[in-house]
This record gives C-alpha cells, structure tokens and sequence, in this order.
C-alpha cells in the first residue's frame, strides 16, 4: 500500500506532461516539450501543496506521514526542475497567437515564479550552512516556507493569462485549472483553516525531567483522542511562548481516559526551551495522529530495537499488550549511559506483566557500542526468522542491518518511521 501514493502521485505528473505535448504537437516538437515539461511543473507543485496539508485519508498509501513528506519535497524538487525546463524550452509561439498585454504580464510573471522557487527551494535544502556549525533557525525555515502558496498563485496566473493559440483544445487548460485550484485550497486551508480546527486542547498534568529527557502527561478537555500505539502529534504550546508545532510520538497506549504521554528529548532550541516554559495547569494543542509505525500482532517473532529517545514508540506497543497477544518478543534499548534509560523501570514492570516480552538495555559507555553480533546474542531466536521494527538514529539502523546481513542474519522485514522536522 505504501507505494501506491507515490505511483499515483508519478502518474498524474507524467499523465499531465502528455496531455501538454499533445496538445502543443501541432506547432512543433520543441514547443510540445516546453509545454508538457511547464504543465508537469504545476501538476508536481499542487500535488506538493495538497500533501503539505497532510490530509489524513491518503496517509496510507504512502505508508505514513514521513514518507509522505519524503514525496512532497521530491514533488517540490521536480516542479522546480520542470519549470527550469520549461524555461529553457520557452514556447515559441509569436507566430500563432495573438498577443495581449495581460499575456505578456503573465508571461514576465512565470520570470518572478521561477526565481522565488529557485530561492525557496535553496533555502530547504540548507539545514546546516556549509563550511560553519551554523544551522538555519526552524522559525525563519517554517516562515520562508509559507511564501510555497503565494508563488504557486503567480504560476496560476500565469497558466490562466498567457496568451495561446486560437481553437486551442481546452483540455489541457481545464486540467491545469484544477491542479491550480486545489494547490491552492490546500495551501489555504494549510495556512488560516487547519491551525484552528485540527488541534486538541490538553490540559498538562505532569512534567517530570530525567536528565536531557522530558516526560509530559496531558489530560483531554473536551472530546479526547483516538491513536494506535506507535503514533506521534504534533505538540504545541501557544501561551508558552512556543505555538509552532512539532512532532513527537506518543509514548503510551490508548486507554479511555485519553491521557497522552510523551517523552521529549533536548536536541534544538525548542526542546531545550519546553521545560523552562511549562509547567501543570497550562493548556496545550495536540494535532493528530499521525504515522504508520504500529503495532503488527501478526508477526510471531518481532525485535524491538531503539536508540536514544527512539523508546517512545514501543513503550506504547509495550503498555498496550495484552494476555491474548502471544509474539515472541525482544526490545533491546541502545543508551549512551544507564542514566539516559529514564524508562527502564516501566519496561521491567511491563516485562514482568507480559513474560514473552523480554527487554535489554545497552549503554555504550559501560556496555561498549550495540552491534549487530551483540544484538543477536541478546535474541533468544534466530533473527532471520524474526521482523525488525527500529526507532532512532538512521546510522545505528544502517550498521546493525549491513552487520546482521554479513552474519547471514538478516530478519525477513525491517520496519521504521523516519521523521525529522525540516
């Protein structure tokens, strides 16, 4: 299922590029290119505004909300790369049309287009400034983002207002239309509708630090929330001073007091700043759930790997089992000290309750790095016949894997969710 967002995502772009070559075919092969490779530009960019929106009901066809913002930047780099083309490629139709100067003002508009997105599009691909320990500020990245729809507007215009030839087939224009309302709907709604209607007010019960870790305990006021275990919100704190929203998972089953727990780790300013600014009592917005990264009761044998604050997944999956589940199942906790495992006593009393559940913490510095050798002997069974489920740092997970496969270990599957906020 995860791959069909993407297919169908590459379909309509590719289907949009031959509606505009064959609708521009008459008047020759460089213009049919140039127009196709313009219309495919804005098929990429609308679908790239309509997956910005994160509309929940085709979150599972990309497999999760991470591969679906994979898409989106992807969406964004071909529509760039597109509209490059496209103006290199610049139609030649002075011949055939009869030229207005709202066309020409249109046409000077798609200049204006073209530059901004080449700016926006460099300003995303810069998270640290090379050659410095400088990062780019989340605040001015989030903001410079939002200028996406304003930009898209103008290539509307420019669509709609360029001139063309007489007797031209309206398929294609219809078609672009459309690609052009509903980026910009989205856009819209992403802007000024979803801030106010998608968010949850939580009362916050608890904050209780265990070092560089942060553990938050809402309460719902209103209607609570419905998530698997495994899922993340995005958490934000208007009257702390920290009302841009980010993602964190939630670290606890559902239950029907519709409590969340989270466990948040200092690494940017806005974590560092979350336990200076809050405190019980204050109200919170949570936005979700979101992801994919759940619980599979059909797997027999499953290993449960985590590095870091990549726990909060599975402390979920772990409160939520159950007498009737019978997996075979091992968590191994990679830490750098004993003291960064905030959760160990939860997960030794969810051990207790559930005895095929059986959990290993390692930290590095008493223990010595995790690795794959070391991670098969903490598995009382052969990894290959098992499924991996990992959360944490991409590096460990590409090492641990590349190791397992060199031991003739690999498991059948291996499972994770990548998100990172940029």
């Amino acid at each position: 299922m995860k791959f069909l967002g993407p297919l169908l995502a590459v379909l309509t772009v590719l289907a949009t590029a031959m509606l505009g070559a064959q609708t521009y075919a008459p008047y020759g092969a460089a213009t049919a290119v140039g127009m196709a490779l313009g219309a495919a530009s804005i098929a990429a960019m609308s679908l790239a505004l309509v997956l910005a929106a994160r509309p929940s009901p085709i979150e599972r066809l990309f497999g999760g909300l991470d591969r679906m913002y994979g898409m989106h930047k992807w969406l964004g780099i071909a529509a760039l790369a597109l509209m490059i083309g496209h103006n290199t490629l610049e139609p030649d139709l002075e011949d055939v049309v009869r030229e207005t100067r709202v066309g020409e003002f249109a046409s000077d508009l798609g200049e204006v287009a073209l530059n901004g997105f080449i700016g926006l599009l460099l300003i995303s691909w810069i998270k640290r400034i090379p050659f410095t320990r400088l990062e780019l500020p989340w605040p001015i990245w989030r903001f410079s983002h939002r200028f996406t729809g304003l930009l898209f507007a103008v290539v509307a215009f420019h669509q709609l207002a360029v001139d063309q030839p007489a007797g031209i087939d309206g398929t294609l224009g219809l078609s672009l239309n459309a690609f052009s309302l509903a980026g910009l709907a989205a856009w819209l709604y992403t802007q000024w509708i979803a801030p106010f209607v998608r968010p949850r007010t939580f009362m916050l019960e608890r904050v209780n630090r265990h070092g560089a870790v942060t553990e938050l305990t809402l309460r719902p006021e209103g209607q609570a929330m419905r998530w698997q275990a495994g899922q993340f919100a995005f958490v934000s704190a208007t009257g702390a001073g920290m009302a841009e929203p980010h993602p964190f998972t939630i670290a606890s089953a559902p239950d029907a007091s519709g409590r969340l727990r989270f466990g948040i780790k200092a690494l940017g300013g806005w974590t560092r700043r979350l336990p200076q600014r809050l405190a019980p009592g204050q109200r919170l917005r949570i936005e979700g759930p979101y992801g994919r990264f759940v619980f599979r009761k059909r797997v027999r044998r499953q290993v449960w790997l985590a590095g870091g604050i990549g726990i909060t997944p599975f402390l979920a999956w772990a409160e939520a089992l159950t007498d009737a589940d019978r997996q075979d199942i091992t968590l191994v906790w990679a830490v750098a000290t004993r003291a960064e495992a905030f959760a160990a006593d939860r997960l030794a009393a969810m051990a207790a309750r559930h005895p095929r559940l059986t959990v290993h913490i390692v930290a590095s510095a008493e223990d010595g790095r995790l690795t794959a050798r070391r991670l098969a002997e903490r598995v009382a069974f052969p990894l290959r016949e098992s499924q991996l489920f990992y959360c944490g740092p991409a590096g460990l997970r590409d090492a641990i894997v590349s190791g397992l496969e060199a031991m003739g270990q690999r498991p059948r599957r291996v499972h994770s969710e990548a998100f990172e906020l940029r």
